[in-house]
């Protein structure tokens, strides 16, 4: 089963990132992405790719500059994920050939993000748009536009989110935080397979 759930593994490190992977294949999270403020994250990237490449999506997240993008494709990266709307680093993700998720507040972002060729629209802080914030913006956005909602969504908002239209989430502090052994990230991915699962 495919899910659009996407682990943020802020602060890993590259000698535990490997483990952590696996478990999350294992518990049915297929999308990872390893922010490039961790330390040594292109290493990381790189192992995942590696060891994963088949089998997962593997990408970077706080990715602020078309050089920090064009190095996560250099070390095997997929997609790039930002928490802010940038329009060089869009573009130089499609022109290398991974998907791009930028952050997106407001509507004018939103098409900013769009115009420059988003592939999925990062709803961040999602918390503080809430669900009837995005429903609005929603409204205006063209069908095929998905979008995912980040920052501070619990496993408990997922059914009234998805019933909103939301297409997926990233799962941050509520799946890892640093120190996590792979059998502590898999007793919450666990929590939020199930939660996603619920709302099919």
């Amino acid at each position: 089963m495919s899910r659009n759930l996407m682990a943020i593994l802020r602060g890993v490190t590259p000698s535990e990132v490997v483990a952590l992977g696996e478990q999350l294949l294992q518990e049915g999270i297929h999308q990872i992405e390893v922010p490039l403020n961790s330390p040594k994250a292109l290493e990381s990237i790189a192992k995942l790719h590696k060891a994963l490449g088949d089998r997962a999506f593997i990408g970077a997240g706080t990715v602020l500059s078309v050089a920090d993008a064009k190095a996560v494709y250099a070390h095997g990266g997929e997609f790039i994920v930002s928490p802010n709307c940038n329009s060089d680093v869009i573009k130089v993700t499609k022109d290398l050939g991974m998907m791009s998720y930028p952050g997106v507040l407001t509507p004018t972002e939103c098409f900013a993000a769009l115009n420059s060729g988003a592939d999925i629209l990062k709803l961040f802080p999602a918390f503080l748009l809430g669900v009837n914030g995005f429903k609005a913006i929603q409204a205006v956005l063209p069908d095929h536009v998905g979008c995912y909602a980040v920052g501070g969504i619990a496993s408990d908002d997922f059914a009234h989110w998805r019933r909103a239209g939301i297409a997926g989430f990233g799962l941050a502090s509520n799946l890892y935080s640093p120190g996590d052994s792979p059998e502590k990230i898999a007793s919450k991915a666990k929590v939020l397979v199930d939660a996603w699962d619920d709302t099919l």
